[in-house]
């Protein structure tokens, strides 16, 4: 009992309430999980490329009784005018943006695959679009001395999957670049989290299936990515989760 109350008097869970959150890739899957979750206590933009997906998103939240606040902007972030533009109405909507949650991912096999327009669309989405969003956010969250960045990356930086390099040199990419950001960012008291899952059941996931590996602890879904992304938001100042990986109860590898 003692444990447990020093934990509540000490603060060492702290809710993340009030904040401005920005989600890219906030339409389906992990990031709509996600801005469902954090909108209910905080004011959440999310960014997708197509309308239908992005009016099902907004329409689906449940939490605005509980005094949140959730948004959405079309825009591809493959497009720097794009990027511009969102930032422009983060400023506008926000005046400040305290977390952004980089989450923008196209699935992609390997090199055989596709030709040089084609890599480059998904290395720019996938890759490029998480340096230039998180340069949006760094230069307004150094002036307040504080801020949090949270990549989600992939397990398939370090297993590597066969038939799967473009998509593998991307998430890999994600995971050095996090690793460096941190120490670049860190003294001007901005977190950086690495969030690297297995098997999450999402469009990028055959959707044959996915209920009975769900069942059998063989495939996450995507709401307990959103928990994990909730928990690295919830610590303290004095530490920083790094980097989680997190799979499937059953998932081998």
């Amino acid at each position: 009992m003692e444990a447990v109350k020093a934990i509540y008097e000490e603060k060492l869970i702290q809710p993340v309430k009030d904040r401005r959150i920005l989600i890219t890739g906030g339409t389906t899957g992990i990031g709509r999980a996600t801005a469902h979750l954090l909108a209910r206590e905080n004011h959440v933009m999310i960014i997708g490329r197509h309308q239908p997906e992005m009016d099902d998103a907004l329409d689906s939240f449940e939490g605005h009784q509980a005094g949140g606040r959730l948004m959405g902007a079309l825009g591809d972030l493959v497009n720097p005018q794009d990027i511009d533009a969102l930032f422009q109405r983060v400023d506008e909507e926000f005046g400040q943006l305290d977390i952004l949650v980089n989450n923008t991912g196209l699935g992609f096999n390997g090199i055989a695959e596709g030709e040089y327009n084609d890599w480059e669309y998904i290395l720019r989405a996938n890759l490029l679009s998480y340096l230039a969003c998180s340069r949006q956010a760094i230069d307004r969250m150094r002036t307040r001395g504080s801020g949090h960045i949270v990549n989600i990356g992939s397990m398939s930086a370090d297993v590597r999957e066969k038939d799967s390099s473009v998509y593998v040199a991307t998430k890999s990419g994600i995971q050095g670049f996090s690793e460096s950001l941190r120490k670049e960012v860190n003294e001007l008291g901005i977190k950086v989290t690495l969030i690297e899952p297995g098997a999450v059941g999402t469009d990028m996931q055959p959707r044959e299936g996915q209920a009975e590996k769900e069942e059998k602890l063989e495939m996450m879904k995507a709401e307990d990515i959103a928990v994990a992304i909730y928990y690295c938001l919830s610590t303290p100042p004095r530490c920083d989760v790094v980097e989680m990986r997190i799979k499937p109860h059953r998932q081998p590898i």
